[in-house]
């Protein structure tokens, strides 16, 4: 079974995160590269084990997926933006 999700990824300091929208499941490594590589294995382990604990489809609907036959659809992302707030006056 394949799951898409959406990747984003940043740099703090000295190592890049990527994180799995909306999953929720983040990873670094030290290039961009690396950080999405750990964290396709991390997504995998995760979704193994909720498979594992009989958890997959709480897993998945509380992410937004939603059962298609035998598959899952991801949401359907209308955009992802970079915004900024105020702090103070």
């Amino acid at each position: 079974m394949q799951i898409e999700f959406t990747v984003q990824t940043w740099r703090e300091g000295n190592q890049f995160i990527a994180h799995a929208m909306p999953l929720d499941v983040a990873s670094a490594g030290p290039t961009p590269a690396a950080a999405r590589a750990a964290l396709e294995e991390a997504v995998g382990l995760f979704l193994r084990t909720a498979e594992e604990h009989g958890t997959l489809a709480e897993v998945l609907e509380e992410a937004g997926y939603a059962p298609d036959g035998t598959e899952w659809r991801s949401p359907l992302w209308i955009g992802v933006e970079r915004a900024s707030a105020t702090i103070g006056a």
